[in-house]
């Protein structure tokens, strides 16, 4: 087996970053002046290094290598970088939210390797890589979703320092409902029941509000209660993050009608192949496109109450899943 071989030769997240950035065209709405782009490649390289040290290599080392395969696979770390941003924000830094990004960067893994399986999605690419049950077999690549899932929790309630207890408790409760029954795995499980039927747009909002942008606004909030924010504070950011959360997921079902499976780095089509409900296929992509809009504007109008020098990686993080190309 040589998979610790295909993740050590992954390239940098600098070269992967400014791969994808050369791609997206430039988002027309005026943002607060920024080295947006400097600024992801720094959080996204300090990201990694920490989720390296996370999943050291140890016995038994199968399944530690399945969990780094995955894990340090790439990725554009959006995640761990809002959680980060958020805390900053409010006043925090980035070492009191670097455990729960770790975290959620997990979560969101271990969400990708159950999906990829031959019982849901049955795909066999991800992130321009085979997919972990392809590499490991499915049997180790369930058991690598659990482990990291698992983890997660582990991670945020042990490295987390100088945060209070309660905030850590709040934290893990916010996360453990993002990813449920009441939150990703809601989301799952009405899409595959949804599979072939004929959905109405509110259903079609259910699932991607809770498929997706469930775990996207646990990365604000947390990032936001790690940083030590108020209560109005939090909710005022929930609100941009559940624009920018199903902002997301309708980006991607533009995407998966538009872009190559190389572009996309996993299979394209997969939506319309498995006869699944997305925006473009209720409302058509012209509609879509307008709708990933106002999404846009309304998470932009929530960031109005800050200070737009402190608010802008999360202004330029909008515009960046608006208008991402994979």
């Amino acid at each position: 087996m040589k998979s610790q071989a295909t993740y050590a030769a992954n390239p940098s997240f600098e070269q992967s970053f400014r791969a994808h950035e050369e791609k997206n065209k430039p988002q027309k709405v005026p943002l607060p002046p920024f080295g947006f782009k400097e600024y992801m490649i720094q959080k996204g390289n300090q990201v990694n290094k920490a989720l390296d040290e996370a999943v050291p290599l140890q016995h038994p080392r199968k399944i530690h290598e399945a969990m780094r395969y995955s894990l340090l696979a790439g990725g554009k770390r959006v995640r761990p970088i809002l959680c980060i941003a958020s805390c900053e924000l409010v006043g925090g830094d980035e070492e009191l939210a670097m455990p729960t990004a770790c975290a959620l960067e997990m979560i969101h893994t271990m969400s990708l390797i159950h999906d990829d399986l031959p019982c849901m999605d049955n795909d066999d690419l991800r992130r321009g890589m085979p997919t972990s049950h392809k590499v490991f077999g499915e049997d180790t690549a369930v058991l690598a979703g659990d482990a990291l899932l698992a983890l997660a929790f582990e991670h945020v309630a042990s490295n987390t320092k100088n945060v209070s207890s309660d905030r850590v408790v709040q934290a893990l409760a916010e996360l453990g409902s993002a990813v449920g029954s009441k939150g990703l795995v809601a989301g799952q499980v009405v899409d595959i029941e949804s599979e072939g039927k004929e959905v109405s747009l509110s259903t079609l909002e259910y699932i991607h509000v809770h498929k997706t942008a469930k775990l996207l606004e646990a990365a604000v909030v947390c990032g936001a209660i790690m940083g030590g924010a108020d209560a109005t504070s939090v909710e005022r950011l929930r609100k941009y993050a559940r624009s920018i959360g199903l902002l997301f997921q309708v980006v991607d079902d533009i995407l998966d009608m538009t872009k190559s499976s190389e572009e996309l780095g996993k299979t394209a089509g997969k939506d319309l192949t498995s006869d699944k409900a997305t925006y473009p296929k209720l409302i058509g992509i012209d509609e879509a496109k307008k709708f990933a809009a106002q999404l846009t504007d309304q998470a932009n109008q929530e960031l109005g109450f800050y200070d737009p020098v402190k608010a802008a990686p999360l202004y330029h993080l909008a515009s960046y899943i608006a208008s991402r190309q994979n």
